[in-house]
């Protein structure tokens, strides 16, 4: 059975066509916190979130995503905040037009929301690093396996080998004359 997202007037379930479309599907969080605060964005009365419970990618900002690896993640902390609510749901804004003042010097509430994207930044960095080395890794393990079965049918001949040795970095003592 399809699971279908908990956010108000949300069609989206977790199906093969809407995976398709790029549509994915993340559970509330285990921190109490932090679920208390998913359940409470999506304006529903009295709503718990059950272990099953999921909320589709369409309620989250471009930036809440960490698309590095192979599975597309959440960020650590994010909360969902893109819903079609109806007017009585939805939140008031006045708007409040400040008086114009003399500019006061950054305070660190103006550098930690900068800090924290930088460190998510920095993060987000490192772990496709780790991907890429990974893959690389596996890339030259593949190489070095199909290397030797065409050693092993004899399919390698002198100069075809001396040539995969060098670009391989085994050996350095070719000139350019033997290339061609």
């Amino acid at each position: 059975m399809p699971q279908y997202c908990s956010a108000h007037l949300c069609s989206n379930r977790r199906t093969v066509d809407f995976k398709a479309r790029g549509i994915t599907f993340h559970k509330f969080p285990k921190d109490k916190d932090l679920r208390r605060k998913w359940e409470l964005a999506t304006r529903r009365e009295r709503f718990a979130a059950s272990k099953t419970c999921v909320l589709c990618s369409e309620h989250f900002k471009p930036e809440d995503f960490d698309r590095t690896g192979q599975t597309v993640r959440l960020r650590e902390g994010v909360v969902p905040s893109k819903f079609k609510l109806p007017p009585h749901l939805q939140k008031v804004i006045l708007l409040v037009v400040p008086k114009p003042s003399t500019p006061k010097p950054p305070t660190n509430d103006v550098w930690a929301p900068k800090l924290k994207e930088a460190l998510a930044r920095l993060e987000s960095l490192e772990r496709e690093k780790k991907n890429i080395e990974a893959r690389e890794k596996r890339a030259k393990i593949t190489i070095q396996s199909l290397l030797e079965e065409l050693k092993d049918k004899n399919l390698l001949n002198e100069d075809l080998k001396e040539r995969l040795d060098f670009y391989s970095g085994k050996t350095n003592s070719h000139t350019s004359d033997s290339f061609f």
